[in-house]
């Protein structure tokens, strides 16, 4: 079989039961924000460099080494989005959508990253993502992690995953614990891995996700956030796990899971499985009230989460087979020639229809039974001369004439 050229590495092509679990969990997702009052947005593939280094960190190793970026004809920096949350807030600053309020939104799509292929994870990926801009009520996190479990839970995934829940409290909060943990990691600087020695001084909460073995003695000792909450962020996540526990959300207390950036507060959180071999996160997310403000806004209270479409995809059972209902199968020149109308017409009255397009009478009825359709609905020369058609049943081989302009009726009934 001749073979064209090669996809690009990292990418991906999908049919069949693959494909179907992918749209499946699209599906269910679009089916769950709906419950809970989510409406659809639609940011671009591509945005100004800037958005993203402003919003993720210059010194992030998204910004310095994952990002597709590049000038276009014009001269102008841009990149291809590696999240969802910078360009939706930029959105909200760009086109005025301060004005609605509160927002709850949520999309999905593909974003690009260059980093190293592997299970799971590809360049271009895939992630759905649900926002609440606006609101600065425990409320919000709480809504959004609800609404989370329940998509799990419809995907039939929830015993598999573990909510792990920490917080990062107020501003003052994180820059009194960041400031201890910069002076307990200083005393430890010689006994830290290469890559926790150069977070240390651009990104040092970011030593606390090390999974070198090295690393990990030393974060076991580093200084817990608990001791430096104040009065309104304690009182703040004692709400969310409040109201985590009154909707039946179960979690866990991670006092080490963090987000790096300055602009994250409160609530972080992730939803990790081991099934995808070493422990994964598939679902994550947090409360990041500071990142309007860095990308040039006003003081926005906001909370998301994103979550893998392709990690999931492998974690979720085959969906059933969405079989068609009718298969039509013309024989004949002037059958073939109608049946194309004639299967426009059963469509539009709402009935999926299969098309044989060639073979003889025993390759056409073959195709039907592979269709798994209900009913073929056979037309003949002869048939069409009459006005007619031949309705089969096709578990049993019950076979009627049906005039064809009561055919979409008479299968409805059916």
């Amino acid at each position: 079989m001749a073979r064209g050229p090669a996809r690009v590495r990292g990418t991906q092509d999908m049919i069949g039961e693959q494909a179907a679990r992918f749209h499946h969990v699209v599906d269910t997702f679009d089916r769950v924000r709906r419950l809970y009052g989510f409406g659809r947005v639609e940011v671009p593939v591509i945005e100004h460099t800037e958005v993203f280094a402003r919003s993720l960190g210059e010194t992030t190793d998204v910004v310095s080494k994952e990002m597709y970026s590049f000038a276009d004809r014009g001269g102008d920096g841009v990149t291809l989005r590696p999240e969802f949350t910078a360009g939706i807030a930029r959105a909200y600053l760009s086109e005025g959508w301060q004005q609605h309020g509160v927002l709850k939104l949520a999309t999905s799509g593909p974003l690009f990253r260059y980093e190293r292929p592997q299970k799971g994870r590809y360049r271009q990926f895939h992630q759905l993502d649900a926002e609440v801009i606006g609101a600065a009520e425990p409320a919000a996190d709480v809504e959004l992690l609800a609404m989370a479990d329940q998509l799990l839970r419809e995907l039939g995934v929830a015993d598999d995953v573990t909510l792990k829940l920490n917080t990062l409290g107020d501003a003052a909060t994180r820059d009194a614990w960041r400031a201890a943990l910069v002076a307990y990691f200083e005393e430890h600087r010689d006994s830290l891995s290469h890559e926790s020695r150069e977070r240390l001084t651009r990104n040092p909460l970011r030593i606390l996700d090390s999974k070198e073995p090295q690393d990990r003695p030393i974060v076991a000792g580093a200084p817990a956030i608990d001791d430096y909450l104040g009065d309104e962020a304690r009182a703040f996540f004692e709400a969310v796990t409040h109201g985590l526990d009154v909707a039946g959300v179960r979690w866990e207390r991670e006092p080490m899971l963090v987000r790096g950036l300055d602009y994250y507060r409160h609530t972080a959180f992730e939803f990790v499985t081991d099934r995808l071999g070493a422990q994964g996160t598939v679902l994550g997310g947090g409360r990041y009230d500071g990142l309007i403000e860095a990308l040039g806004g006003p003081p926005t209270p906001a909370v998301g989460w994103a979550a893998g479409i392709e990690r999931l995809a492998m974690m979720v059972d085959a969906p059933a087979v969405e079989w068609v209902r009718v298969a039509l199968v013309p024989l004949g020149a002037q059958a073939e020639a109608a049946a194309t109308g004639i299967a426009a017409g059963l469509r539009r009255a709402g009935l999926s229809c299969d098309l044989a397009y060639k073979g003889n009478m025993k390759k056409r009825m073959a195709r039907a039974d592979a269709s798994g359709a209900a009913v073929a609905v056979i037309l003949g020369d002869d048939e069409l001369a009459r006005g007619e058609a031949a309705v089969k049943t096709l578990a049993t081989g019950e076979q009627r004439s049906v005039a064809l302009d009561q055919l979409a009726e008479a299968l409805r009934a059916r």
